[in-house]
């Protein structure tokens, strides 16, 4: 199939999900785990805590929905790959309309099928492939610098570089062609708004994900692409696993290492110019103490709110709630990441005192597949980034900034900053 042919089937499928009416509002009670103020979760979310590490949230259609905010829980229900599944099909319908909407991937998909699926990445993630796009990373990152200085003096962050940077390592990965990139780059934000009651996420997977279903069938069909993961798992598990399953694997990669980078360097830059020693650290670009840099910003920042949804197999207690077998678990991960009981002054941004165990990737079987990928952005980009431009500074009043209001990965919309 051409570019152009894509491009059409593409706006054909986005056009078509957008008529289906998968969700009409997320209910008030629940809403509190997916605000921010800033950067900060909402000071419910801590009033939460006061009255247990879990706390029953909500009954939805009769299912007993509990929320988890404490470090300790959190952690070991995202480890418990035995006492909660994943695949929520069940509860949220099985009725497909066609194969892109078919609930899945990584995220929601237990073992066996996980591990069978895991395995297809499992290569393209190892301390060795992530060294050999090192020099990748460096060129994407260059080339949003060279780019900035181009517009400047006063730029929007989020724009020139929080997207930017991510978008192009990420595309690199799969061997997406430059003529497909910005139907991707245009609709990746709204498949984690939920301020239009979820409708963004599901009005556009399906667009997003029968894309790139039909360039694995292209692929498939006559090998075009360049030596990306698009290309090779066609290549080495064609046979094995259908159209599908490798695009959804694809499109799994894709929002995974795309949207979640993109909202930290954003964030992570607004963090980090209110605070001036960390700024300097970055400059200087010593490897322990950017590291500390880079996961303190994942705990304060934590861009992911909540976790996929767990579902308990059988009746387990959690902290010291006793829940039951098909009870919904919701885990926040911001607000597990700023529970006092893990550390001292959560609240504060502080390096110096950064402790080891984010839960920013998650946590266990599900741990995200590109977690070191997106720290190897992290620290490439943001170090560049404070030597390129030293002074950066914010080019508006804070006030003005708008960030996410409902969503499942936090971000701001925009970030004006002075390059100086």
């Amino acid at each position: 199939m051409t570019s152009s042919l894509r491009g059409t089937a593409f706006r054909l499928a986005l056009s078509t999900a957008r008529r289906v009416p998968y969700v009409r509002r997320v209910p008030a009670g629940i809403r509190f785990p997916l605000e921010r103020d800033g950067v900060d979760p909402v000071a419910r979310l801590a009033t939460t805590r006061e009255r247990g590490d879990v706390v029953r949230l909500a009954s939805l259609l009769g299912t007993r929905v509990w929320l988890v905010t404490g470090y300790g829980p959190a952690r070991a229900v995202l480890a418990d790959s035995g006492s909660f599944a994943n695949d929520v099909r069940d509860i949220i319908g099985r009725q497909d309309r066609s194969p892109a909407e078919r609930i899945g991937g990584l995220g929601m998909t237990d073992q066996p099928d996980h591990g069978r699926l895991r395995g297809v990445l499992t290569p393209w993630f190892t301390r060795r492939r992530m060294a050999e796009l090192q020099d990748d990373i460096d060129r994407v990152v260059a080339a949003a610098l060279d780019d900035m200085a181009a517009h400047g003096p006063v730029v929007d962050l989020v724009e020139r570089f929080g997207f930017r940077v991510p978008f192009g390592v990420i595309c690199d990965l799969l061997g997406m062609p430059e003529v497909d990139r910005d139907e991707f780059r245009r609709h990746g934000a709204a498949r984690f708004d939920l301020r239009d009651a979820g409708s963004g996420i599901f009005d556009t997977a399906a667009g997003t994900r029968q894309f790139l279903i039909d360039l694995v069938a292209s692929e498939r069909r006559s090998p075009h692409l360049p030596d990306g993961l698009i290309a090779r798992m066609v290549a080495d598990h064609g046979s094995d696993f259908d159209d599908v399953e490798l695009g959804g694997l694809a499109d799994g990669v894709f929002l995974g290492g795309y949207e979640t980078s993109a909202s930290m360097l954003s964030l992570g830059t607004w963090v980090l110019l209110q605070h001036p020693a960390a700024w300097a650290t970055l400059q200087r670009g010593e490897p322990a103490e950017v590291d500390r840099v880079v996961e303190e910003l994942l705990r304060f920042v934590c861009p992911v709110q909540m976790a996929f949804p767990r579902i308990a197999r059988h009746q387990v207690t959690v902290g010291d709630q006793v829940v039951q077998q098909g009870d919904i678990v919701l885990v926040s991960l911001t607000g597990a990441e700023r529970d006092p009981a893990h550390r001292v002054a959560p609240e504060q941004f502080d390096p110096t005192s950064a402790v080891a165990g984010t839960l920013a990737f998650g946590h266990g079987l599900h741990r995200c597949v590109g977690a070191e990928l997106a720290r190897m952005e992290l620290r490439t980009a943001l170090v560049a980034l404070a030597r390129r431009f030293p002074d950066l500074a914010l080019a508006c009043d804070p006030t003005d900034l708008r960030f996410t209001e409902l969503a499942i990965v936090h971000g701001v919309a925009g970030l004006p900053v002075r390059l100086g």
